[in-house]
């Protein structure tokens, strides 16, 4: 099981999502930005340090929602996801193939990694 945290990042009214590079597992699929959890790192502060490495940059963790977990065929994750906000920085696609701001309502319009799409959900549901 890998537990990965992972940010639903607001900014003037709009949502930060990523797109998967093509080499990474999950190819081209969209997802909310985060990483992997080390070893005595708290959650929160895996998401800030992923988000600064990832997207060069700087976020406040907010709140929390519901963890999923979700067996795909070659690994299992257990996502943590905040939602969070932007502090300061421009994006920067650093490991992803791109990432937009999207509203809300556009988020359905995307094809999601599918451990996140509960948390899409949810979301929507807030």
């Amino acid at each position: 099981m890998i537990h990965v945290s992972c940010a639903i990042i607001r900014h003037k009214g709009k949502i930060l999502i990523c797109q998967r590079s093509s080499a990474m597992k999950l190819p081209l699929k969209w997802e909310f930005p985060g990483g992997k959890i080390e070893k005595g790192e708290s959650k929160e502060a895996c998401l800030v340090r992923e988000i600064k490495e990832e997207l060069d940059i700087a976020i406040t963790v907010k709140s929390r929602l519901k963890e999923v977990s979700h067996a795909y065929e070659d690994f299992s994750i257990c996502l943590y996801p905040f939602i969070a906000s932007l502090d300061y920085g421009q994006p920067k696609a650093l490991e992803h193939a791109q990432f937009k701001w999207v509203t809300s309502e556009e988020l359905l319009n995307y094809d999601w990694a599918e451990a996140d799409i509960p948390i899409v959900e949810e979301y929507l549901s807030l």
